[in-house]
C-alpha cells in the first residue's frame, strides 16, 4: 500500500532543515496530550453511563450530566485537538512550532485545570471552579500562541494545504466559547442582555462543536480526508468558501438561539450544513474512486456527519415546538458534542500516533505505516461507538432510563477500545519492522 504523504523527514534531508519548512510534534510529546485526554474519555464515558437516567428524566442540569459534559468539552477535546492540530499543522502551514517547551508547560495546566473545573461546574464550588478555570486559561493562551503563531508565519507566496482563515476562526471561537462559559456561569441563571440561562448554554455549545471543532476539521479535513483514503489531494483553492460560510451559518443560528428565530435558525443551520456537506460530497467521491477498506477516522467521520444530520433535525424540531423538549435538548447535545464533536476527534487518535511513530523512526528499516495501526480494533470501536450513541440519544428522547443506560455502556466499552487502541499503536513503536510487517 501507498505511503501516507505525512514524512516531512525525507532521506538525505536533516532534521533541522526539515524543520525550517514545519514537522509535526515530537513524538513524546504528542503521546502525552493524547494519553491524557483519552484518561478524561474514559472518565466521562463512565460518568455519562451514571448520568443516562437523568438525561432520560429529562433533568439536565443535574450534577452527573454536567460532570460528564464538561469532562469531555474540557478533559478530552482541548488535549485531544490540540495533540493533532501539534502534529498536522506545522506541516499544512509549512512552518514549525517554536517552542515545544512551552507547550509542555501548557499540559499540565489544562490537565489539572480540567480536572477542577469539571467537577466545580457540576457540583457548583466556586473554591475548585476558579483556580481551575485560571489554570485552564493559562494552558490555552500557552496553546493558542504557539497555533497562532504557525498562521502568522504561513508563507504567503506558497500553497498552503490548510486554510488560513479557517484555522484563525477556529481558535477564534474555541476562545470565545470558554470565555462566554466561564462569563455565563458565574453570571447565573437570571438573564443575561435579555437572554436565558438556558440559550446561553446553547451559544456556548456551539461555539464550541460549531465555531471551534468543525471549522478546524472543515480546514484541514479537505487534505486530511483523501490523504487517509490514500487518494489524490482536493484541488486548491483561491479562497475558504466553505469556511466562511460556515462562520456566516454559525453567527446567524447563534443569533437565532439567543432571540428564539426560528426563522433565522434554519438559514443558519442550512448554511452549516451546505458547508459540511461540500466536504462531505468530496469526502464521498474519495470513497467511490478508491477502493479501499476503511479506516477508523473515516468511519468516525462519516457516522459523525450522520449524527450532525440528525442534530440538525432535532434541533430544527425543538425550535418549533416539537415535544418533549427537555428530552429532546439532552439528545440534540449528545448528538452535537458527543457524536459529531467527540467522535470525529477520537477516531483520528490511535491514527495521527501511528503516523507521528512512523515519521520519528530511528534511521534503519522502516515498517510500513499499516503495521503500526490495528485497523480491526479501530473499526470494532468506531461501530461500537456509533451504536452506543444512537442508541443513548434515541433512549434519552423516548424517556427510557434502559436504553439510555445500555447505549452509555456501549459508549463506554467502546472507550475502552479506543484506549486498547491507542496503547498497541503505542506498544508497536519498539516492534522491528520485520515482527511489525
Amino acid at each position: 500500500m501507498t505511503e501516507l504523504p505525512l514524512q516531512p523527514l525525507r532521506r538525505g534531508l536533516t532534521l533541522q532543515n526539515a524543520r525550517a519548512v514545519g514537522g509535526p510534534v515530537a513524538l513524546p510529546l504528542l503521546a502525552a496530550y493524547f494519553g491524557v485526554s483519552l484518561l478524561a474519555w474514559l472518565a466521562a464515558a463512565v460518568t455519562l453511563v451514571v448520568a443516562a437516567p437523568r438525561l432520560a428524566a429529562g433533568d439536565i442540569g443535574a450534577a452527573t450530566p454536567v460532570l460528564a459534559v464538561h469532562l469531555l468539552a474540557l478533559g478530552f477535546l482541548p488535549l485531544a485537538v490540540s495533540g493533532g492540530t501539534f502534529h498536522l499543522l506545522p506541516v499544512m502551514l509549512r512552518n514549525p512550532l517554536r517552542s515545544e517547551r512551552r507547550l509542555w508547560t501548557a499540559l499540565p495546566l489544562l490537565v489539572l485545570g480540567a480536572w477542577l473545573v469539571a467537577p466545580g461546574v457540576a457540583y457548583d464550588v466556586p473554591a475548585v471552579l476558579w483556580p481551575g478555570a485560571t489554570l485552564l486559561a493559562s494552558g490555552l493562551g500557552l496553546v493558542l500562541w504557539e497555533l497562532g503563531g504557525l498562521v502568522a508565519r504561513a508563507p504567503s507566496g506558497r500553497m498552503l494545504v490548510a486554510s488560513r482563515t479557517g484555522v484563525t476562526l477556529s481558535l477564534f471561537h474555541g476562545l470565545a466559547a470558554l470565555i462566554l462559559g466561564a462569563v455565563v456561569f458565574d453570571h447565573g441563571d437570571q438573564p443575561m442582555l435579555g437572554v436565558s440561562h438556558e440559550r446561553w448554554l446553547l451559544v456556548h455549545i456551539h461555539l464550541a462543536a460549531l465555531g471551534w471543532l468543525a471549522l478546524l476539521i472543515l480546514a484541514v479535513g479537505r487534505t486530511l480526508g483523501p490523504m487517509l483514503a490514500l487518494a489524490p489531494a482536493a484541488r486548491p483553492r483561491k479562497h475558504p468558501h466553505e469556511e466562511l460560510l460556515l462562520t456566516l451559518g454559525l453567527w446567524l443560528l447563534l443569533a437565532a438561539i439567543a432571540a428564539d428565530t426560528t426563522l433565522l435558525a434554519c438559514a443558519g443551520a442550512a448554511l452549516v450544513l451546505l458547508a459540511l456537506g461540500r466536504v462531505a460530497a468530496l469526502i464521498l467521491r474519495v470513497g467511490r474512486t478508491r477502493r479501499i477498506e476503511p479506516e477508523g477516522p473515516l468511519l468516525h467521520l462519516i457516522t459523525g456527519a450522520c449524527f450532525l444530520a440528525q442534530a440538525a433535525a432535532l434541533g430544527l424540531a425543538l425550535i418549533t415546538g416539537a415535544e418533549p423538549q427537555q428530552r429532546g435538548l439532552a439528545a440534540y447535545v449528545l448528538l452535537l458534542l458527543l457524536g459529531w464533536a467527540a467522535g470525529v476527534t477520537l477516531g483520528h487518535l490511535p491514527k495521527l500516533l501511528s503516523l507521528s511513530i512512523w515519521v520519528w523512526w530511528p534511521p534503519g528499516p522502516r515498517p510500513k505505516q499499516d503495521a503500526l495501526y490495528p485497523r480491526r480494533l479501530a473499526q470494532l470501536e468506531a461501530a461500537l461507538f456509533a451504536v452506543g450513541v444512537e442508541t443513548t440519544a434515541i433512549g434519552v428522547y423516548a424517556g427510557s432510563s434502559a436504553a439510555a443506560r445500555a447505549g452509555a455502556a456501549l459508549v463506554a466499552a467502546a472507550a475502552v477500545l479506543a484506549a486498547a487502541t491507542t496503547v498497541d499503536v503505542w506498544n508497536r513503536r519498539s516492534r522491528p519492522p520485520a515482527a511489525a510487517a
